[in-house]
């Protein structure tokens, strides 16, 4: 005698979440966890964890910054590269921004949040004006140009939103109004360019639709190789990068020997012993790992500050 078709198709599915609640619950973590008690593969499964004197000071895969509590570079350590993970560094938020190189125009604050101090949510900085602005901090920390391509010297995205009648190949020849769309009136006296083809720039205004302008990055006179690495102003895909490019580390050579009292070819020294290589011997670029750098410094040459 066989049982009813609807016992049967339960008696199926009960075997199924059995069998893979075996699989899938039990032998495939435990394999995992096996795998990860493997030699070579032990120390990055529990998190690649850095000890000094018995305290766990940082992770030799995860970058982490190199800042006092209000946020501010120390100048003794070697700074890590920009990270958009969570709060920064996080791992539990691991993950890019997502702007691509056509994202240049900025959501402007609330004038009256900011005037009473507060926050506002909606507003949002675009990709070339975090760049701008990255670019133009690490200069001031180095001491050498900041200035990069189509940024304002005051860290924003030089772009214009150009009306006028449009040609057939799209541009504006004969514009009748321009304004710098991430210059904001109240926060900056002056447009970064007085005028563009004759037409005086004005500065973006709260609240107002520019979305019939033409948008118009202006390059400027910044160098066309900026003194300023692209690893010091851009966040890895992860925003756990813990190395940095062999140029950025030399850029910060001379403010880290400085700060610590020590000669500069000493620092330059500690860089190269740091460098590891290219990925399996040809993948990527040389790279140094900013944590493994800092802990050795704070070996041979303490800050005494």
């Amino acid at each position: 005698m066989h049982a009813p078709s609807w016992i049967r198709q339960h008696l199926a599915a009960l075997r199924a979440l059995l069998v893979l609640t075996v699989l899938l619950g039990v032998l495939y973590p435990l394999a995992v966890f096996a795998a990860g008690r493997l030699p070579g593969l032990s120390d990055r499964a529990d998190g690649s964890l850095v000890e000094r004197n018995g305290r766990v000071v940082g992770s030799s895969l995860i970058g982490q910054p190199f800042t006092d509590r209000d946020g501010a570079p120390l100048r003794q350590y070697f700074q890590s590269r920009p990270s958009n993970a969570g709060d920064g560094y996080d791992p539990t938020s691991t993950g890019a921004s997502n702007l691509g190189p056509e994202d240049v125009v900025d959501t402007l604050p609330d004038p009256s949040l900011t005037a009473a101090g507060r926050e506002d949510g909606n507003a949002r900085k675009s990709l070339l004006t975090q760049v701008c602005e990255r670019s133009r901090d690490a200069g001031a920390l180095e001491g050498v140009d900041g200035r990069r391509p189509y940024c304002t010297p005051g860290g924003t995205g030089a772009v214009l939103a150009v009306f006028g009648e449009r040609a057939a190949d799209g541009s504006v020849p004969r514009p009748v109004r321009v304004v710098s769309l991430n210059e904001q009136q109240g926060v900056v006296k002056a447009p970064f360019v007085a005028a563009y083809r004759g037409v005086r720039v004005e500065l973006a205004r709260y609240g107002e639709d520019y979305a019939e302008g033409l948008v118009v990055p202006v390059k400027g006179g910044a160098p066309d190789e900026p003194a300023v690495p692209a690893d010091a102003v851009t966040a890895s895909g992860s925003g756990l990068d813990p190395h940095i490019s062999r140029a950025y580390a030399d850029l910060q050579a001379a403010r880290v020997a400085k700060a610590r009292g020590v000669p500069v070819e000493q620092v330059e020294q500690a860089i190269g012993d740091a460098e590891a290589g290219r990925a399996l011997g040809f993948m990527g670029e040389p790279a140094v790992n900013v944590l493994e750098l800092n802990l050795a410094l704070d070996e041979a040459h303490p800050y005494r500050g």
